[in-house]
């Protein structure tokens, strides 16, 4: 079996050894660059299966290093390391593409959960549906875009491995627990937003109005479930 390369971005030495060393013994190939630039070079070369990218670097901010990785792979998952822990600082770094964010301190075993989640995701089965409408939109899981009228936007990995789940499940409620699980590799708890913060993205994407939802609904208390998929 050919191992996952995961290039990880990363200009603290012991974080780095301590990344590429736990991913190293959980099987997966890893290369290291210490700044903005070499990280993206290695991209442009190597053509990694996933990217780990610390935000802050010595050359670059990790903001404007992820829309070039992005520029050159618009469906690589890219995972951001930050010691940042405010909600605007995250909902930038996946505006401009990031997949999902970890924030320093974190353990070992939830990085590996994530890798392994994203991994998951990417192994598609061939029967599953990748192009339908949900209203006015037309969505291409296997282009990762929706479209709508002439308007062509991107959706990251992880609201591609959302809009998969709840459509198996369409018109069904899904829990907020089972989505962190089956996408995330991830246990809930009170404090972990992932799931909420990309209901609110997916619904800017999809929905007329945003805060008004009529296809991505909350079951209040549980999680959601989508609806009227034409």
């Amino acid at each position: 079996m050919v191992k996952k390369k995961i290039l990880v971005i990363e200009d603290e030495p012991q974080i780095a050894l301590g990344l590429s060393d736990a991913l190293t013994f959980e099987g997966f190939d890893v290369v290291v660059a210490d700044t903005g630039q070499k990280g993206v070079a290695l991209a442009q070369q190597l053509r990694p299966n996933a990217i780990l990218l610390d935000l802050m670097l010595p050359d670059d901010n990790g903001f404007h290093v992820c829309e070039q990785l992005r520029a050159i792979d618009r469906l690589v998952p890219i995972v951001m390391l930050t010691a940042r822990s405010s909600e605007a600082d995250k909902i930038r770094g996946l505006e401009l593409g990031a997949d999902d964010y970890l924030t320093k301190p974190f353990s070992v075993g939830e990085l590996v959960a994530r890798m392994r989640a994203i991994f998951r995701r990417a192994e598609r089965s061939p029967d599953v549906v990748e192009t339908f409408l949900i209203g006015k939109v037309q969505v291409n899981l296997a282009a990762q875009t929706v479209t709508r009228g002439k308007t062509v936007e991107q959706l990251s990995f992880y609201e591609v491995g959302l809009l998969r789940a709840l459509l198996e499940r369409k018109g069904e409620p899904v829990s907020r627990d089972e989505l962190l699980q089956k996408i995330w590799g991830l246990e809930a708890g009170p404090t972990n937003r992932t799931v909420d913060n990309f209901i609110v993205k997916l619904r800017r994407k999809i929905e007329d109005v945003a805060d008004k939802p009529e296809f991505l609904l909350t079951v209040y208390g549980y999680g959601y479930k989508l609806v009227v998929v034409v």
